[in-house]
């Protein structure tokens, strides 16, 4: 079997409400411009020169049917009034060659900073423990942000987070991805 290893990721992000949770579901995908994809979801290694480009790019790739990998974030909720966050973190190593890493956040109760803050977090985690950094865990994540920007071994973390209200008799469901393309 071919290597598959992805050139290209894009981010997108969308929010759905139905009275049923896999419309709800569904119509979340649908708002990321990824609901006619076939989705393969993968754990959170960011291969070496893989390069992030514009979601409208990304998009245009994409061709119904196609069976598509990525890094999901999901969060349902049906209670009125209750937050729901997805985020997907990334963090990207200085040195081409290395991999990077993203993660996951699957929030209740978080605002768009938290979960985005906290994805970046985890990411950044992952990354800085690949490349021997160990930073106290309990230091907040601006804080320890700057280390990993002074180290010199990262070239940057992002994310990409979308939050929602549960609305009453909706189902409310989130989406943050990470989209994997090929050249």
């Amino acid at each position: 079997m071919e290597n598959l290893v992805p050139t290209k990721v894009f981010l997108t992000k969308g929010v759905g409400r139905h009275k049923y949770q896999l419309k709800s579901f569904e119509e979340a995908l649908r708002k990321a411009g990824v609901a006619q994809q076939n989705l393969v979801q993968v754990s959170s290694i960011l291969p070496p020169k893989c390069r992030i480009v514009s979601r409208e790019n990304g998009l245009q790739s994409l061709e119904p049917g196609q069976i598509s990998y990525c890094v999901m974030a999901r969060a349902d909720t049906d209670e009125h009034g209750r937050l729901v966050a997805s985020s997907v973190g990334v963090a990207i190593p200085k040195d081409q060659t290395k991999w990077g890493y993203l993660s996951e956040v699957h929030a209740h109760g978080m605002n768009s900073k938290q979960a985005g803050d906290m994805a970046e977090d985890l990411a950044a985690g992952m990354l800085g423990t690949t490349l021997g950094m160990e930073i106290d865990p309990d230091k907040a994540w601006s804080e320890k942000e700057q280390a990993y920007k002074s180290s010199g071994l990262f070239i940057r973390t992002t994310n990409i987070t979308q939050t929602a209200k549960g609305q009453e008799g909706l189902w409310t469901t989130t989406v943050a991805i990470a989209m994997f393309l090929f050249d």
